[in-house]
């Protein structure tokens, strides 16, 4: 599970911009992980305890937002989720695509109290 090791990462992060900002307390937390990032929010959930101990993001809510693995299609340019279609063109068939999002996994929105 590098999850773990992943949040404490993450918590670096913030607090390094909190430091930066003045901020002395986090609300919220919100993170973006990609269909295909191989990062698992349910580990990242229960990971963030641990990681945010004695720290100013101990009393942090974490919001995670589930990005789709969507694809455009190089034949007839329909954009798609290439998870639910199975790496296929739901319009054209074609498997000829690329992925434009769902593999990253980013920081979105630091909310200081």
């Amino acid at each position: 599970m590098h999850e773990l090791g992943i949040m404490y990462h993450i918590v670096e992060q913030v607090e390094r911009v909190a430091q930066k900002n003045r901020i002395t307390e986090i609300e919220t937390l919100v993170l973006q992980v990609g269909a295909l990032s191989s990062v698992v929010p349910r580990y990242l959930y229960a990971c963030f305890p641990a990681a945010a101990d004695g720290t100013i993001l101990e009393n942090t809510t974490l919001e995670i937002e589930s990005l789709p693995a969507n694809g455009i299609c190089k034949e007839c340019g329909k954009i798609f989720d290439t998870i639910e279609n199975l790496n296929m063109c739901p319009d054209c068939k074609s498997r000829n695509f690329e992925l434009i999002s769902g593999d990253g996994f980013f920081i979105k929105e630091i909310r200081g109290a």
